[in-house]
């Protein structure tokens, strides 16, 4: 027997949880729901941290949690403030009582954590933020500095921009700065002559909105809901991540059709948890993060890292903004998902803070996991898949405008890219092995580089099980049929640092590298007798067909029989809710035909020694182009990701 729950804000808790008698809190309704339940929520605004009691049984018995069919529900971490008393000019206060926030502050809890990283001597940024009307503040490093602003600008590589485009001037003077005492918060704001009691004011209160307290709440679905305004923590993947919403080391929830904004880090959070480590690198100072991030991969394994228990999240048809870190984050808690048709844009553009684990989305260990069909923009990074990326499929995808689309580091693979645009200026960084790409267009650069210094974990296909562990020799990558739009590297990166490898337009980072496994073979077989040094300074075979190389983009030395030509653009626009891709291509480019690849057709991956598989370990199949139209096997199609692309002039809705 099911049950239906009804949630409203004309409800009480003392009432049946009916339709005609609703509960007024969603934590309430949580607290009876059973699997197979559905908590509806009517219109309105509520303002707590959901913290499901219980989760579903099954996939066929899950507990839903949904908006109202056609009515618009709005949950926050925050809460409205009033009595701001003019202390000069635009400058307010307001005195809060520290009752408000219980055990947890956000103004006295700093960002902070493994891998974020402070100028010396620069003030640390805490988890509390001010709204004016929906838009969030920044954070002054003293009181006296609230009182006189600057304009915030960020640099974004080698250009100024402002910090959010659809964002005047005036509005990012905005700023507050919290001074925390025994029984009282004093938050202090500089509203630039707006009246803080007549607009909406509000001010981070929670941690979360929708999260559970303890793991293992299994097959939770969340649909239909605005999520914002949540002072969580920095989630890097040695520490506990808890996001705005998520499952909490758990399997199976579906998050859909939801608009997430305002996490003060990360938004959708599917990773790890505190025992298998909570920032020890940072606290304990005694080895560095990276030995403490390979501790955690074995510690979770003793816990029931597994396809059994953990992963196999939906994340889909969301709309994701606004947040200083992470879009979407996890480490190890995200094995076997799919993230699908999201909408993310404007992560970590307003820079209060930095640190090594930021993006639209942000995974380590995406072990079978699958991206596919996002639209990701006016991001600081748009993804970024660290550590054990293997089995991961990233398809279908729109990336621009973001400083850097993609980077994929430390992995061994296999991992797949196919049919995904590519268009900011730094397109594509490979700081890995044992990668596919097929069928792309790339509109940037393309960096790749060793890693000597960090040996990392691989594992038995389609299994969180160790296998073993090895540096990155860079190489072991495949390109077939991408087609390659120029690439400036002084626009994607500026001048480069001593020693760092270039980033080029086309695959020209690999010349020197072999162009067969068999010629691999032969470089290790000449160097000195000897065991794990003489690969040390071989590099890996590389191998490179059916690519198109125009408007300045260089193949790969090795590549047989590239097409290059002089001259061709390809444009990515905004136009309303429309993403138009724009071409002008010559006319040699409809002769570059290609008939579908598989998994069949792509060299095996040499560290892992595994094949480029469906997550059921049949053959890849690589037939869908980024419009949805699927190729056929005995057809011939022109290099990029939309099956129908032809010379001369065209313009292409692609979201």
């Amino acid at each position: 027997m099911t049950s239906e729950f009804h949630v409203a804000t004309t409800g009480s808790d003392t009432a049946a949880g009916s339709k005609d008698q609703p509960f007024r809190t969603i934590n309430r309704a949580a607290a009876v729901a059973q699997a197979g339940d559905t908590v509806i929520v009517h219109a309105g605004e509520y303002r707590e941290w959901v913290k499901p009691r219980r989760g579903g049984l099954s996939d066929a018995r899950r507990i839903t949690y949904q908006a109202a069919e056609g009515e618009h529900v709005v949950i926050k971490g925050s809460e409205r403030i009033t009595g701001w008393v003019q202390e000069s000019g635009t400058v307010w206060r307001a005195e809060v009582p520290n009752s408000l926030f219980g055990d947890f502050n956000p103004y006295a809890e700093e960002v902070g954590g493994d891998w974020i990283v402070y100028p010396e001597g620069a003030a640390h940024k805490h988890l509390g933020d001010v709204y004016l009307n929906g838009l969030s503040f920044y954070e002054a490093d003293s009181p006296e500095a609230v009182a006189a602003p600057e304009a915030r600008t960020e640099v974004v590589d080698n250009w100024t921009r402002t910090t959010d485009r659809v964002r005047n001037v005036e509005q990012t003077k905005l700023v507050w700065h919290a001074s925390v005492g025994a029984d009282t918060t004093t938050i202090r704001a500089n509203f630039q002559g707006a009246d803080p009691n007549a607009e909406l004011v509000e001010i981070n209160v929670r941690r979360s909105v929708f999260y559970p307290l303890v793991p293992h709440l299994d097959y939770i679905t969340v649909r239909g809901f605005e999520l914002a305004q949540a002072a969580t923590p920095w989630t890097p993947p040695t520490a506990d991540q808890p996001g705005l919403i998520g499952p909490n080391w758990s399997k199976g929830w579906i998050i859909e059709d939801n608009v997430i904004h305002d996490a003060k880090t990360s938004a959708v959070s599917i990773g790890k948890e505190a025992s298998t480590g909570h920032n020890y690198a940072t606290e304990r100072g005694d080895k560095p993060g990276y030995q403490y991030q390979l501790e955690s991969v074995f510690s979770a394994l003793q816990i029931g890292w597994d396809k059994e228990h953990i992963g196999s999240h939906v994340i889909r048809r969301n709309t994701i903004f606004d947040c200083g870190q992470n879009g979407i984050v996890g480490h190890l808690g995200c094995v076997f998902s799919t993230i699908e048709d999201n909408h993310i844009y404007n992560i970590a553009l307003k820079r209060e803070f930095y640190g090594y684990e930021i993006g639209g989305i942000k995974l380590h260990a995406a072990i079978d996991v699958e991206i596919r069909h996002n639209r990701i923009h006016d991001c600081s990074l748009g993804t970024w898949l660290d550590w054990q990326t293997q089995g991961t499929r990233i398809s279908r995808n729109v990336f621009y405008n973001n400083s850097r689309d993609i980077f994929i580091e430390v992995s061994h693979g296999p991992y797949l890219v196919e049919h995904n645009v590519f268009a900011s200026p730094a397109a594509i960084e490979l700081f890995s092995q044992g990668g596919a790409f097929v069928s792309n267009l790339i509109g940037g650069t393309v960096r790749v580089e060793a890693v000597m210094d960090r040996a990392t974990p691989y594992h038995r296909p389609h299994s969180t099980q160790v296998a073993g562990y090895a540096y990155i020799r860079a190489g072991d990558d495949r390109w077939v049929s991408n087609l390659f739009v120029g690439g400036d590297p002084a626009r994607a990166y500026g001048p480069g640092a001593e020693g760092e490898a270039p980033a080029l337009p086309g695959t020209s980072a690999y010349d020197g590298y072999p162009s067969s496994f068999e010629a691999y073979i032969e470089r290790i077989q000449s160097q000195p007798p000897g065991d794990h040094q003489r690969y040390l300074d071989v590099v890996q075979a590389v191998y490179a067909r059916g690519n198109v190389y125009t408007a300045g983009a260089r193949p790969f030395d090795g590549e047989t029989d590239p097409l290059v030509t002089a001259t061709a653009t390809a444009t990515v626009t905004d136009e309303g809710d429309g993403v138009y891709l724009v071409t002008d291509l010559p006319p040699e480019f409809d002769d570059a035909r290609l008939a579908p690849v598989t998994g069949r057709d792509l060299e095996r991956v040499r560290f892992a020694d595994a094949e480029f598989e469906e997550r059921d370990g049949t053959p890849a199949i690589i037939d869908v182009d980024l419009l949805g139209a699927r190729k056929a096997a005995d057809g011939r199609f022109t290099a990029g990701p939309i099956a129908t692309l032809t010379s001369g002039e065209s313009r292409t809705r692609i979201w």
